[in-house]
């Protein structure tokens, strides 16, 4: 079976203020439910890669294949359709609209998709609070619940679309020890029942120690992959 993700030799520059190598010659593959964790100091080029990736970044030499599909000279459009049917993206910062209940926030992407009818996308919707232990919260505004209940229902939203791979970029960044513990679960849970994969940017060791892979980044290389 393929993989759901490959790079192959991808390069990045970063032109301002002056000419920088900032990817070199990444090549990675991530598995069908695979849970792999990407580690590596601040500047290490992580962050930029997982935006690469996740089709988010366009500018760069090589090539990205997702659920074998390559990504090069596909147009804007056809690159939002992939990202909003196979990949689920959670933000260290969750982006949560305010003013917006907990399940519109979650209903969004799907509304946006445009695929299912208005009362299926909240059935799902509340489908997935409820798997993530805050459907109680649904009618909320986002603005009046906890932190650790906002990077939850950014998850959902991350979920709605029913994603093939999950990237995350910190997604406990800004939590407590018990908050990430609870994310850590639920995306385990995900991975391993609901057949996703996972790729996840993190700083967290106990966070990185319990994925299936941990790949070590370093000055824009790959130092380990196992």
């Amino acid at each position: 079976m393929n993989p759901i993700l490959e790079a192959k030799n991808i390069n990045k520059y970063f032109l301002k203020p002056t000419k920088f190598h900032v990817l070199k010659d990444i090549s990675l593959e991530v598995q069908r439910k695979e849970f792999v964790s990407i580690m590596g100091k601040s500047g290490c080029g992580k962050s930029t890669l997982l935006y690469i990736l996740s089709t988010m970044d366009t500018s760069y030499d090589g090539d990205v294949i997702i659920d074998g599909e390559c990504m090069s000279n596909l147009s804007k459009d056809e690159l939002s359709r992939i990202r909003n049917e196979k990949i689920g993206f959670i933000f260290q910062f969750h982006y949560l609209l305010p003013e917006f209940t907990v399940l519109k926030n979650v209903m969004l992407p799907a509304l946006k998709l445009g695929k299912q009818s208005r009362a299926t996308i909240k059935k799902n919707a509340l489908d997935k609070l409820e798997l993530l232990g805050i459907a109680d919260q649904a009618h909320k505004k986002a603005s009046k619940i906890s932190g650790g209940q906002k990077q939850r229902v950014a998850i959902a939203r991350a979920l709605i679309n029913n994603p093939k791979i999950i990237m995350g970029d910190e997604p406990t960044g800004n939590l407590d020890s018990k908050n990430a513990k609870i994310v850590f679960d639920v995306l385990r849970k995900l991975s391993d029942e609901f057949d996703m994969s996972m790729l996840i940017v993190t700083h967290d060791h106990d966070f990185a120690a319990k994925t299936d892979r941990i790949i070590e980044m370093e000055d824009g290389y790959i130092l380990k992959d196992n």
